[in-house]
């Protein structure tokens, strides 16, 4: 593991093309499936990749709604970097091969830990409960059921990155390695992104509805022709007012500071708009 790690020190970039190529062989798997057992997709028919960068904690999480791994899925293919492709690159460094050739061999999962220091994967398998699987690459991962949020079918993996490696949880960091390296990915990729908003409270104080009355009582007083349905139908137009003013400011106050999440589309066709 060491060794890998410090071989392709100047590609860190490389674990993001890798672990969304797994994703994406999740989802043709489930695909495939599908084509003749069409329970097999549930309530989940949509087939997709999501990021969710998270830039202040320094976490960049991946999902994909494939086909999921099992428990021994697990361990197998994240217990042992024979599945991941690690193993061949890793002959042909020792062999003397350029470091160039690491795009024949797919790092696999293994590359997480070129810009992690933590893993931590969440998988749900039809055939099977929901598990968690956490490692830190000392060669030693703890699996058990996960008793946390259900993430229906397909796998999670949240990737707690390096002080010198958050910058990929940076909006675009992320669109630019998806356009460099996953352009071909047959599958949507999504984004989730965070804007902020802010709208300024209004600082004028409201009238209050009882000097408003007041003064309306005064002028009765002083015109005793004035119309006494005419006075309530002004007072029930105040009281209106005041209600709407309310509920203008209460709006406003909602809004002030409120964070909206939207995602972002980043397939083929979208793509082209952040050429």
């Amino acid at each position: 593991m060491s060794l890998i790690i410090n071989a392709v020190y100047a590609n860190k970039e490389v674990f993001v093309r890798e672990l969304i190529s797994n994703a994406s062989d999740a989802l043709d798997k489930i695909r495939y499936e599908s084509l003749t057992d069409k329970e097999v997709l549930g309530d989940q028919p949509e087939l997709e990749i999501e990021i969710i960068p998270d830039v202040e904690n320094g976490i960049l999480t991946i999902r994909d709604t494939g086909i999921g791994m099992t428990k021994e899925d697990l361990i197998q293919n994240l217990g042992t970097i024979a599945r991941s492709g690690t193993k061949q690159f890793m002959e042909a460094i020792s062999a003397g091969a350029d470091l160039s050739m690491i795009g024949q061999f797919g790092v696999g999962f293994y590359s997480s830990y070129l810009g992690a220091e933590k893993v931590v994967v969440r998988s749900k398998h039809n055939d099977d409960e929901q598990y968690i699987w956490e490692s830190s690459a000392g060669g030693v991962f703890t699996i058990a059921i996960d008793e946390g949020e259900p993430i229906g079918r397909g796998t999670e993996i949240k990737l707690y990155l390096k002080e010198d490696c958050k910058k990929y949880a940076e909006e675009k960091q992320i669109k630019d390695l998806v356009m460099k390296h996953s352009q071909f990915i047959a599958f949507p990729i999504r984004l989730q992104v965070t804007k902020e908003e802010e709208v300024e409270e209004e600082e004028e104080e409201e009238e209050k509805p009882e000097d408003e009355n007041a003064e309306e009582n005064a002028e009765t007083n002083e015109d005793e022709n004035e119309d006494d349905e005419n006075e309530d139908d002004g007072q029930i137009e105040d009281k209106e007012e005041n209600e709407t003013s309310k509920k203008e400011s209460k709006s406003n106050q909602e809004r002030m500071g409120t964070i909206k999440y939207s995602k972002t589309n980043l397939d083929a066709t979208t793509k082209r708009c952040y050429s």
